[in-house]
């Protein structure tokens, strides 16, 4: 079991851990008890009630986030041609077709998001075992595969993030930074809730939200109340 240090356990006891805390209290709680010395990022963890081993069940998918996230993403386009100069034009920091993917293959992965045209694909493909594991393998679902580079480029820019529910049922996203206001944060927390909620595959039954979890990189989990979270987040 990890050992936490004294900053942790210090905030940790701000948090009452028998209690569902309203999503505007968890963000300001989570502020409070962010334990690193940098600018810490605010995850959502949501635990839905799905079968990721079903085929119908499964929760993936990417949405722009109000606020952003308070990063600065790099993005890689697999294009050729005038796709290449649309994807340059549009902010795009790397843009190749076989010599990109060649040095991946040996070994370089200086970016964070990778976009490819369909004609790339074939090309692209090769690097599964490479990207996959990794989560960065472009994919029609999250719009990462798609003829409209500039719309993509300025969308990652802006603040999209990918989501997509683990083999646990959980979902994990960031949501933004703990020097981010009270604002920004509750407006990302239920733009992912309600993009969440919009998700919802037919073939889930019962309870949905079977849990809400905000917390920051490396401080303590705060429980929110998941009726609260998703009435506001309709």
């Amino acid at each position: 079991m990890a050992k936490h240090g004294k900053k942790y356990l210090e905030v940790k006891k701000l948090i009452d851990r028998s209690k569902l805390y309203d999503p505007e209290e968890a963000l300001a709680l989570a502020k409070k008890t962010a334990t690193a010395k940098f600018d810490s990022t605010v995850e959502l963890a949501v635990k839905l009630g799905v079968n990721p081993k079903h085929a119908d069940q499964q929760v993936r998918g990417a949405v722009v986030l109000p606020a952003g996230i308070g990063k600065e993403v790099t993005v890689a386009v697999f294009a050729k041609g005038d796709k290449a100069k649309e994807a340059e034009a549009a902010g795009a920091d790397i843009v190749g077709a076989e010599d990109l993917v060649a040095k991946i293959e040996g070994g370089w992965l200086g970016f964070d998001v990778a976009v490819a045209t369909p004609d790339m694909m074939s090309m692209v493909g090769k690097l599964g075992r490479i990207l996959g594991p990794r989560g960065m393998m472009p994919n029609p679902k999250t719009g990462t595969v798609t003829a409209d580079v500039t719309r993509a480029v300025q969308e990652i820019k802006a603040g999209k993030v990918e989501y997509r529910v683990d083999k646990s049922g959980i979902v994990h996203v960031p949501i933004g930074k703990t020097s981010f206001d009270d604002d920004k944060l509750r407006e990302n927390f239920y733009t992912m809730i309600e993009t969440l909620q919009k998700a919802k595959p037919p073939a889930a039954k019962g309870q949905y939200f079977r849990s809400i979890t905000v917390t920051t990189t490396m401080g303590p989990g705060i429980r929110v109340n998941t009726q609260k979270a998703a009435a506001l987040g309709k």
